[in-house]
Formats: structure tokens, sequence, C-alpha cells
């Protein structure tokens, strides 16, 4: 679908904006919805918004995506407000269309509108700890502030989609399968899998035992979904909430790590250059516990390292059935690409076997220094 300033217009008149329209401009770095900044003037008033097209094929019960984003954005914004903060630069407030909705149907195109946030920036890299540890505490606060959110009250937008058991039945299956006969040639990758079936369940089990909670999830934390403020530059605002919903902290935790730990992009061809950085970790980790080590259960904490294997495992799974089915969810570049980055995982995940014991220490002595006792 082509949009353009008519189109722009029209939409942010379904919200009630009013003034004279002066330019929009498309934002590329998403890549599920499409974004663009309109800007609006009402006298010597410059208002700018994020116009969002929301992607229907990937979220298909528009109601509840936004019944999730709403109420997790306005429990935020109390939370922002007693803590003595600005809620309008520390959480994303949406507009409420002329129909009393928070979303707009435009045939089968979907709308949603929000107040841009000013003088703030994103990053694409990491390029100093001291942004890594600034990433860590702005999930670790936004993890914090939603501790103790109602989670009855919100929707599973993707169903199982850190359920790494079922992950790893997805694998079986697919290998069981074989649409596009490449099995054979993998069986290395496959018994890599298989043989740490037990990895995939010690999550879960905790959370059965009643050792970690169900908490809010973001389910995608990496660093350019962390606004920064342009005049301090530290993290202000969570952004992309559309994949939140009920999971374990050690989800967002253990992606964070195996995104912004890692010494090579995730489908870096040249193993001998994957590994973890032990100065990242410890860098993230002391962000994340010095904003929300209060809010955590003794075993998530004591699994933070352990979550980093876990959900590089977990990706690494992903990748590994999407090649056996034929790449089919994943955007791929050449015939092998998914097999490329599962491997990449995979040799992340030995990588970080490898020095989970001090991943463990360094956790528990920055606990400690953090919070000035021991775990």
């Amino acid at each position: 679908m082509v949009v353009n300033d008519e189109k722009i217009i029209s939409v942010c008149r379904e919200f009630g904006i009013e003034g004279d329209f002066t330019e929009s401009k498309v934002f590329t770095d998403g890549h599920i919805n499409s974004t663009f900044l309109a800007v609006f003037k009402n006298g010597d008033t410059v208002n700018k918004y994020l116009v969002q097209n929301i992607n229907t094929v990937v979220f298909k019960n528009q109601q509840a995506l936004m019944d999730n984003v709403i109420n997790v954005t306005s429990f935020l914004r109390k939370k922002i407000e007693e803590d003595g903060g600005d809620p309008t630069r520390e959480t994303l407030h949406f507009l409420k269309g002329k129909d009393g909705k928070y979303y707009y149907q435009d045939g089968r195109n979907c709308w949603r509108i929000y107040h841009f946030i000013d003088n703030s920036f994103t990053l694409n890299m990491i390029d100093s700890p001291e942004v890594f540890e600034d990433t860590g505490r702005s999930f670790g606060r936004f993890q914090c502030l939603l501790s103790d959110y109602p989670i009855d009250n919100l929707f599973e937008t993707i169903p199982d989609f850190h359920n790494t058991p079922k992950r790893l039945q997805n694998l079986v299956d697919s290998v069981k399968k074989d649409v596009v006969g490449r099995a054979a040639g993998v069986q290395k990758e496959i018994n890599f899998a298989l043989e740490r079936k037990g990895d995939t369940e010690r999550a879960l089990n905790l959370l059965e035992k009643g050792e970690i909670p169900l908490r809010v999830t973001h389910n995608d934390t990496k660093l350019n979904n962390i606004l920064f403020d342009s005049e301090t530059n530290k993290g202000i605002c969570v952004i992309d909430l559309d994949t939140i919903m009920p999971g374990l902290s050690l989800y967002d935790f253990g992606d964070a790590i195996r995104f912004g730990a890692k010494t090579a992009a995730e489908d870096e061809a040249d193993l001998s250059k994957v590994s973890v950085s032990l100065d990242l970790y410890e860098s993230y980790v002391k962000g994340y516990l010095e904003s929300c080590a209060s809010a955590l259960t003794k075993a998530e904490i004591e699994n933070l390292a352990f979550s980093a294997k876990l959900m590089t495992f977990e990706c690494g799974m992903r990748f590994l059935t999407d090649y056996l089915d034929g790449d089919v969810y994943f955007k791929t570049e050449y015939p092998d690409h998914n097999l490329v980055r599962a491997r990449n995982q995979f040799k992340m995940v030995e990588e970080i076997e490898k020095v989970l014991p001090e991943m463990e220490k360094i956790t528990l002595d920055t606990y400690q220094l953090v919070t000035g006792k021991s775990l």
C-alpha cells in the first residue's frame, strides 16, 4: 500500500488531530508495522505524532493487542507519576479515535497513533559497556514497575512464544516430516538439540513449582527498543510494546544477553568469531539488578545466567526448524541462511556453557554489590 500525505492526514483526522499539516516522513526501524511521523501546527504550537499501520497478518486480534498496550501503558503512567517521573516521556501515550477505540480500521488497514517523544533517539549497535548497562537498567525498571501488574488482565498475543519444550517438539516434528529433504544433512545440529532436552524444561518447571512467577514480559528486548534522552544519553522509555504478554522475566533477560553480549552477528558464518562477552554481560546485569533486584525472586536471580543459554538455544532451534520446513517463517537472503543462523546460535550455546559458572558468579557478586547483601 502506498501511503501519501493525504492518507496520513485523513487517518489523523479520525483520531481528532486538528491544526495545519506541515510534513510527514517514513520511520524505517520497524520490521512489522509501517510507521510515519506526522507534524501538525496549531498557532505557534508544533505537535508530532507517530502514525502506524498495524500488520494485521501478524496481529490478527487488534482489539486484544491494543487492550494489552493501553492497559500496560496506563499502569506504567500511574507508577511513573508516583515515582516523580515524567509519564509524557517515560511511557507511550496513544490517542483515542472518534469512535472511542485506540485503533481505526480503514478497509483492510488498521491504524493507531501515539505522541512522538521529542529530543530522543534509538541505537542499533552497542558501542560501549555503558550503553548496555543503561539498556539493562531500562529493561530492569520496566520489569520492576510492572511487577505487581494484574497478569490475568493480559492477553497472550502469540501463544507458546517462549514455550521451549514445544519449540523442541516442533523441531522433532519437522525432522520427521522432512518436507524439503534437508534432515540428513543436519544430523549433528539435530543431535545437539536433542541432547539438551533437559534445558528446555528448566524454566517452566520452576514456574510450576512456584519458584518463579508469571510476569509481564516485553519479548523483544533489543537495544533499539529503548528510547534514549538526547541531553542525558540515558534510557528513558521502553517502546515497541506489541509483543507484551504473560511470560517469565528470564525470557526478557536471556534474550537481551543473546542479542547484546554476543561477539558476532547472529548470521556470522565464521563460528570462531562467536562467543559471549563477560564484560558486556556484567554491564547488563549491573544495570538490570540496580533497577529490579528487589522485585525478583531468589530463583529468578539464580537463573539469570542460565536464561542466556536457554533463549539462545531456543532461537537456534527456531532457525533450524525453519530450515527444515523450507524457510517459511524467517526472511532469508540465501539458501542456507537459516542453517548458518542455527549453527551460530548453537555455537553461542556452547560458549555460554563454557563460562556459565563465571556468569553465575558475576550475577551473585553484582547482586551483592547493588543490594549490599548476599542472595
